[in-house]
């Protein structure tokens, strides 16, 4: 169900409001209405006094708004019998705000909430690691009045995972956002499907809802969340997949118990380090020495790598690597897999790395030869792949000089933005270009069926996250248009 927050504290003057209550109040049908009025205390713009503050929520309700959201510092100045009737005919949902932490007692903080006699409480609280958001999400397990809010940039999965935790609702932006983390309205629903039937629920997510997710830092530029979720959506599967920004591993494994999280993607930088974690590995992966994809067994960890495979099938299609050379720029954990995936096919793996130790080590591994950077520009390859993250933002430029590329095909791992500073500069040159989309959507329709047992449908998936890649290409043309006129 759809529920339409009022920000009344955005709204310039009484006038304004007065205006809005009077067209609320002529409306035959409205949408059930939330009315708040928040203070600068709470994270608003409102700066009057309590009593004005409840004032006008009282003539929202009386206009038609169904909740009213008053803030704990101004319900415990009324008695909570005056302030239900204040507020009547609406219901009263009492809310607490910490934009710096999470509240060190939130039992505590909750029975405050409760006294002020309202219908429901709501917490919204900024959080700082995967533990402070389960801690906030047990508030309202078992409890249908209780509203939770995970804040901050990192919490963009603990806000949909509230909902299957049993908050009672997830806050959306329909334009700017309102509060640290907030998706947007089109996120939920186009990324997420939160308006789809979740088994018996289209309430979103459920306790029987299966929660994947990626883990990285970062991991808001991913679209393993639209493509996995289009595959969820596509199959009607009672599962949804979420991101998960990581800086502490630690902290993230000791929470996929509690938040009963199924299985997991990872990316940079976790890559080789998610090893030391796991109860068991697929052989390739161990020989590898990189993970980029988790599936929980009963509560044990077990780690495949399906990079390998999406490096493979995206370049075979190009070179016959059978006796061909290719430069693999970074020794990560992409590169690793890479690295192994064309050594084994036939190919002659050359590898070069800003730190030249890791370079020397994966060379050793996977029997090919590390270089040294001036060897570039005279050394010729049948391919050049790069499995660094230069390029991802803007600005970064090109790992590699236009000088340094002798080969007859340039593939960057690299998806987003589809057509990167090193492809443009290889097209330049006339060198052929493989987008890493291929390589992202392999990898991913491998992770897909190891987790459901299940063919993956890879043409939903291809659509999706070439949809979005297109959108994001139109978007940034149309940006710099009047910068051309």
């Amino acid at each position: 169900m759809h529920i339409l927050e009022l920000r009344l504290d955005y709204l310039h003057s009484a006038a304004e409001r007065s205006a809005l209550f009077r067209w609320l109040a002529r409306q035959r049908r409205l949408p059930t209405l939330i009315a708040t009025c928040r203070t600068r205390q709470g994270g608003g713009k409102f700066g009057g006094s309590a009593w004005v503050e409840l004032q006008i929520l009282a003539q929202a309700a009386r206009a038609g708004c169904r909740w009213c959201d008053v803030e704990l510092e101004s319900a415990e100045q009324v008695r909570p019998e005056d302030l239900r009737r204040a507020m009547a005919p609406a219901r009263l949902l009492v809310s607490a705000h910490d934009f710096r932490r999470l509240p060190l007692s939130l039992p505590r903080l909750a029975r405050r909430l409760a006294h002020c006699g309202g219908q429901a409480i709501k917490i919204a609280a900024t959080c700082h690691s995967l533990s402070d958001d389960r801690r906030l999400l047990a508030l309202a397990r078992g409890r249908r009045n209780v509203v939770v809010i995970p804040m901050g940039e990192k919490t963009l999965g603990a806000r949909i995972l509230a909902l299957r935790e049993g908050s009672a609702l997830a806050y959306a932006a329909i334009a700017n956002s309102t509060a640290p983390g907030q998706l947007s309205l089109d996120s939920m629903i186009n990324v997420y499907h939160l308006d789809r039937r979740f088994g018996k629920s289209t309430g979103g997510p459920t306790r029987r809802t299966r929660v994947y997710g990626v883990i990285g830092n970062p991991v808001a530029h991913s679209l393993s969340p639209l493509m996995h979720n289009a595959a969820f959506a596509e199959r009607r599967l009672n599962a949804v997949y979420l991101p998960f920004d990581v800086l502490d591993l630690a902290d993230f494994i000791g929470n996929i118990g509690a938040l009963r999280i199924a299985g997991f993607s990872v990316t940079i930088p976790h890559k080789q380090r998610i090893l030391r974690y796991l109860d068991g590995c697929d052989p390739l992966a161990a020989e590898i020495g990189a993970v980029n994809t988790v599936v929980l067994r009963g509560t044990r960890l077990y780690g495949y790598n399906t990079d390998y495979v999406g490096v493979l099938r995206a370049i075979e299609s190009r070179v016959p690597l059978r006796s061909s050379r290719v430069l693999l720029i970074g020794a990560g954990g992409v590169a690793r897999a890479a690295a192994f995936a064309l050594s084994r096919a036939g190919a002659a793996v050359a590898i070069w790395a800003r730190r030249p130790e890791q370079a020397r080590a994966l060379a050793r591994a996977a029997e090919g030869q590390a270089l040294e950077r001036p060897a570039l520009q005279h050394e010729f390859f049948d391919a050049v792949v790069n499995c660094t993250p230069v390029g991802l933002r803007p600005g970064d430029g090109s790992p590699l000089r236009a000088g340094e590329l002798n080969c007859s095909v340039v593939m960057d791992l690299i998806y987003r933005p589809r057509t990167t500073p090193l492809l443009r500069l290889a097209a330049r040159r006339g060198i052929a270009t493989i987008s890493g989309v291929e390589m992202f959507l392999t990898q991913g329709m491998a992770q897909y069926e190891i987790w459901t047992g299940e063919r993956a449908p890879e043409a939903v998936m291809r659509k999706a996250v070439l949809a979005a890649l297109k959108q994001e290409e139109q978007r940034e043309e149309k940006d710099k248009a009047p910068a051309r006129q």
